[in-house]
């Protein structure tokens, strides 16, 4: 697993506490040295089922400074990925890619319904 996160981020520390207490194996990246690349938010999109726009930061600083609330409406989803790519600090976090499965921000329960079966 692929655990891609902030790691001053205090809900990124609750995942990254979540998965070491249930013995789960991962390798962690830190999103801001390690942005994700375009072609990677791409197939993780697909995978997760979300909506583009669902892959955003919203309560980050650097999406209010772009006023982006009010730009994602008329961008397409190739815009969105450009940017997107171009700072992992407007990317939502953490996310989990196991296998088929995608997962973008913490939820215990939607994570041990996606991997504790």
């Amino acid at each position: 697993m692929l655990f891609v996160c902030y790691p001053k981020c205090t809900t990124c520390k609750k995942a990254r506490e979540w998965l070491v207490s249930r013995g789960f194996d991962f390798e962690e990246r830190d999103i801001k040295a390690d942005r994700p690349t375009r072609a990677e938010l791409v197939v993780w999109q697909s995978a997760s089922g979300l909506e583009t726009r669902r892959f955003f930061n919203t309560s980050g600083q650097l999406y209010r400074d772009m006023g982006l609330k009010d730009r994602l409406a008329s961008m397409t989803n190739d815009e969105m990925f450009d940017l997107l790519a171009t700072d992992g600090m407007l990317v939502k976090r953490p996310i989990l890619v196991a296998d088929d499965t995608v997962l973008v921000g913490f939820n215990a329960e939607k994570w041990s319904a996606a991997l504790e079966k």
